[in-house]
């Protein structure tokens, strides 16, 4: 009867905190694909970025530390399986975008040859660009999209932008994150899972003690 209840209680901790990881792994990878995808105003973009980066992401680890209810201050600790959600809901984000973007320039791209305006090379390069008639590029040119450390003021570059200026432009060259995103994905959502579990589990035991 001990083991049936226990099995009971394991059944029932994991549907809650299996929905509770798809929602935040889903959200931040929904919400930062869509933001380039549909070109909506900048402070709508703007929120469901921070969402997706941010939000949902400490979301994946605060809330599973909030169910300590019966565990005193003092001695409340986090499941160290929640940092995979946390550290994997932040790279969906990112990259999520990424990956939006690659999608709304494969709908409504243009592609057209650019000059090189201006050129920054930080830590991410990025390249200021317009078109050869006179029309700026918006957003700017990243590195990994061809604003390499050869490339500088006043060359020549044949890229795909975006009319909306929404999407990041790209030099046209293939390339999918999504096995990325797959694997950033189930180990957000599997290890959230486990970690809310442990959490409950804690809470319980106290309260029981």
């Amino acid at each position: 009867m001990t083991d049936v209840m226990a099995g009971t209680r394991a059944g029932s901790d994991v549907l809650p905190w299996l929905a509770f990881s798809l929602l935040c792994a889903g959200g931040s990878l929904g919400l930062s694909w869509l933001a380039p995808v549909v070109p909506l105003p900048s402070v709508v973009r703007a929120v469901g970025g921070l969402l997706a980066i941010f939000v949902l992401p400490l979301a994946s680890l605060l809330v599973p530390l909030l169910v300590l209810r019966r565990v005193p201050r003092k001695k409340r600790k986090v499941a160290w399986q929640l940092i995979v959600p946390l550290i994997a809901g932040v790279a969906l984000g990112i990259f999520g975008m990424s990956t939006g973007s690659a999608a709304a320039l494969a709908e409504r791209g243009v592609r057209a040859d650019a000059v090189v305006v201006s050129a920054d090379y930080g830590s991410t390069n990025h390249c200021e660009l317009r078109t050869v008639d006179g029309w700026d590029i918006s957003p700017s040119l990243s590195e990994s999209n061809g604003c390499q450390d050869s490339v500088s003021k006043g060359d020549e570059l044949r890229v795909r932008y975006d009319p909306e200026g929404v999407a990041s432009p790209d030099d046209g060259r293939p390339g999918s994150d999504g096995v990325l995103l797959a694997v950033l994905f189930g180990a957000a959502v599997v290890m959230g899972t486990w970690g809310g579990v442990r959490q409950s589990r804690w809470d319980r035991a106290y309260g029981e003690a």
